[in-house]
Parts: C-alpha cells; structure tokens; sequence
C-alpha cells in the first residue's frame, strides 16, 4: 500500500461512494428523487431543518448549490416554500404531500442498495465499517475545520 495510491482508503472510499451514488441514482430515478436531494428530503422528513441555512449546512454543502437544487425541487413539486414567522428575508421549507408519500420507498432502496453492497459482509463487520467510516468522517471534519479557522489565516 505504501507507493500504490490506487490503494489508499481515500481512493477507494472514494470509488466505494462513486459506486453507491450510481446504485443509488439509478435506483431512485423511477421515484423521481436524486441522490443529491437525499440530505433535504430525510432532514425535511425529519424536522432537522426548515431553511436554506440550515438545510445547506445538515447537508454540507455551500448556499448557492443548495439555493439550485431547492430551486428544482420545488419545480419538481418535492418542496414548499412558506413565509417564516421570524425572519422577513427567509422561508420556512417543507414537504410536499407528494415527496412525503415517495419517502417510504426511497429510504427502503436506499437500504436494498447498503444491503446488496455489503453481500457477503457479516453483521459485525458492516457494524464495524460503520464505525470505522464514521471515526474517518469526524477526522476529516476536525481537519476541514482546523483548516479554516481563523487561527490559521
């Protein structure tokens, strides 16, 4: 592993995520629902969020590409946009009835998807990449985050 950069995790969970997106993709079209809008949809879905804002940081995404997809959400009749009770300059977003009644299916795809991925995988060991996933995911974060803190400008 040390001279082949083919085989670094960075470079396969890159293709491992290239992978379940088309899986994903592919899967969800018939619904359709994007890969990309899975963020807004399950915090939506779940109350996690309400704004652009917020949606944009749940999602981890910067403003403008979240402001575009929103944008053809509710073309695409999955969001709503409603006057918010605090603050003049924003909406509150929400689910259409249409987008609530498609979730079921989408999220049981999604999990067909993760199992059909991890064929072969015991329980313990698709408990254990989930944890190892999540451990690299929170070190990447501290790194980004250290990256742009104003101690480092």
């Amino acid at each position: 592993m040390k001279n082949d950069v083919l085989s670094t995790p960075g470079h396969l969970i890159s293709l491992a995520a290239r992978g379940f997106a088309r899986l994903s993709e592919a899967r969800l079209k018939p619904l359709g629902f994007g890969v990309g809008q899975l963020p807004v949809l399950i915090a939506l879905r779940d109350g996690k969020a309400s704004t652009q804002r917020e949606l944009a940081r749940f999602a981890k995404v910067e403003q403008p590409p979240m402001a575009q997809m929103l944008a053809r959400m509710e073309r695409d009749g999955w969001i709503r946009r409603t006057p918010h009770p605090d603050d003049g300059r924003s909406s509150c977003i929400i689910l259409t009835k249409a987008a609530q009644n498609r979730m079921p299916d989408a999220i049981e795809i999604l999990f067909k998807g993760n199992r059909d991925a991890l064929n072969g995988f015991t329980e313990d060991e698709a408990s254990q990449l989930v944890n190892l996933l999540t451990r690299l995911i929170a070190n990447l974060d501290q790194i980004a985050s250290a990256a742009t803190s104003p101690d480092n400008s």
